[in-house]
């Protein structure tokens, strides 16, 4: 059974147990005959998903409580499996979802850490910098780098504890295991939305036999 998880700038797969991603130059040149059960948020090749016989879209399967308007199919899914805590998928973007009782609450999106770097660089050349992942929060920076590393980490750092409180938070994505660092009640996951994705193929066997 392969899954598939496209984003804007990639598609992830997992065969079986064997993940590995494409490009979205590549993953338009992926060949397959055997199915592909899939998620997608890139706009760009949708009409190249319908023409692919053995791709079939989950999205339409998931059953999931919100009233979230406009909720990416990758943040369902990467919900899909949690009863209650907060889902932190930081990638190009960081997601953050509450669910409790298996209840969506809401969620907020802030820029990746690596695209909070370009704003700060189409802000000033002098702003163009590696942030510092060790970078203190008990004491107020002294030079630029620091500075910049400072408000990004601290500021993702206060946002997701304000809404986690005492919830377990769940994290997936690119960035993700390092944001997990800065959490006691923290698991990293990096396939969370591979087992939402298996989820619905539980609840909907007759994809996998038809």
């Amino acid at each position: 059974m392969i899954l598939c998880d496209i984003g804007n700038s990639n598609a992830n797969f997992l065969d079986n147990n064997k993940y590995f991603s494409l490009n979205i130059k590549q993953f338009l040149d992926f060949k397959t005959e055997h199915k592909v059960f899939y998620i997608n948020v890139n706009e760009q090749i949708k009409d190249h998903l319908k023409s692919l016989p053995y791709f079939i879209d989950l999205e339409p399967y998931f059953s999931f409580d919100t009233i979230y308007q406009g909720l990416g199919i990758d943040r369902i899914s990467a919900c899909y499996t949690i009863s209650d805590g907060v889902v932190v998928d930081a990638g190009s973007a960081i997601s953050v979802d509450i669910v409790s009782n298996s209840i969506h609450l809401g969620g907020f999106i802030l820029p990746g850490i690596s695209n909070f770097r370009k704003i700060f660089s189409f802000i000033s050349p002098r702003l163009k910098c590696e942030l510092n992942t060790q970078v203190s929060f008990d004491a107020f920076p002294q030079k630029t780098m620091d500075a910049l590393s400072y408000g990004v980490f601290k500021g993702i750092y206060l946002l997701i504890k304000d809404v986690a409180k005492n919830k377990k938070i769940y994290f997936t994505g690119g960035d993700g295991k390092f944001l997990a660092n800065f959490f006691e009640l923290s698991i990293y996951d990096k396939l969370l939305i591979f087992r939402g994705m298996k989820k619905v193929l539980q609840e909907n066997p007759q994809l996998i036999t038809n």
